[in-house]
């Protein structure tokens, strides 16, 4: 049965993907409503809630023209300059640097990950439902899905010869309060992954890039010391394996056009608006 927050979300991203094809027209707040049968008050009030901001000012925040100012500002300070100084301003941004990347040996992940035991849950976002899963180690796959059937599926893929169990534990737990409001109090996220060195030293620049910021490829590859990987740079981040705890929706093209994303661009586009407006609340 689907959830109020999954209901919620579904909701907001109906409205986004219709303000997105109608921007010419420049829908107001009624259209909006109608469209996903909602009367003004209600879709006003749900939007506030869930973005802390209205959906005109929303609307902003992921515009074209704002998504080119956030790349020129981010040519005058580095990815990590930049990461240093908004986690000192303000204490839910820490989160990016508060996350450790931990790289699976050959032996684990051998013959399709056979010698790894994986605890797994579903769990509610608000940005659909997810399932996350861990090793001993930490973190090893986080996926938004609304099929719990399907989401276990495309896990088993990953490992395809690991023992599975669905259990909640505490890796887990402390993973999935990223999503509060207040991070002040969180503890180092852990994460477990299978990669190879170039993979896991591009997920690891995308933790530098700063909550309410966006960077190209061309950047991350820059970051990495090999600036002429764009392309090789978006085949990893397109195989990133931890959705949200490592920020591949920050990167877009040079060009400020959104692309593409794993877990659909209408999502994409809402955690970019999302994380703008919890940002933008803190100056």
């Amino acid at each position: 049965m689907e959830t109020q927050s999954n209901l919620n979300y579904n909701r907001i991203a109906s409205a986004i993907e219709y303000i997105q094809h109608h921007f010419k027209e420049q829908p107001n707040l009624d259209e909006v409503a109608e469209k996903i049968h909602l009367s003004p008050a209600h879709f006003q009030r749900l939007f506030t809630d869930w973005a802390g901001t209205s959906p005109k000012k929303f609307l902003q925040y992921i515009s074209l023209q704002y998504a080119k100012k956030l790349l020129d500002d981010n040519k005058e300070l580095t990815l990590f300059d930049a990461a240093y100084h908004t986690g000192l301003s303000s204490s839910s941004r820490l989160h990016d640097l508060f996350i450790n990347i931990e790289g699976m040996t050959p032996a684990e992940y051998k013959n399709g990950g056979q010698f790894l035991k994986i605890n797994y849950r579903y769990a509610g976002s608000p940005f659909g439902p997810i399932i996350i899963a861990s090793t001993a180690k930490g973190v090893c796959y986080i996926a938004f899905e609304s099929n719990e059937a399907k989401a276990f599926t495309d896990l088993q893929a990953k490992f395809p010869n690991a023992v599975f169990q669905q259990q909640d534990d505490d890796l887990q737990q402390n993973a999935l309060s990223i999503f509060q409001n207040d991070w002040s109090a969180l503890s180092q996220i852990k994460l477990h992954l299978k990669g190879t060195n170039f993979q896991l030293r591009v997920w690891e620049s995308l933790l530098k890039i700063p909550m309410g910021k966006l960077a190209t490829y061309g950047t991350i590859a820059e970051q990495i010391g090999n600036p002429k990987a764009a392309r090789a740079v978006g085949t990893a981040v397109g195989s990133n394996p931890i959705a949200f705890l490592i920020p591949c929706h920050r990167i877009i093209q040079s060009s400020g056009i959104t692309g593409g994303y794993m877990w659909g661009p209408t999502r994409k586009t809402a955690i970019i608006g999302w994380e703008s407006a919890k940002t933008q609340q803190e100056l």
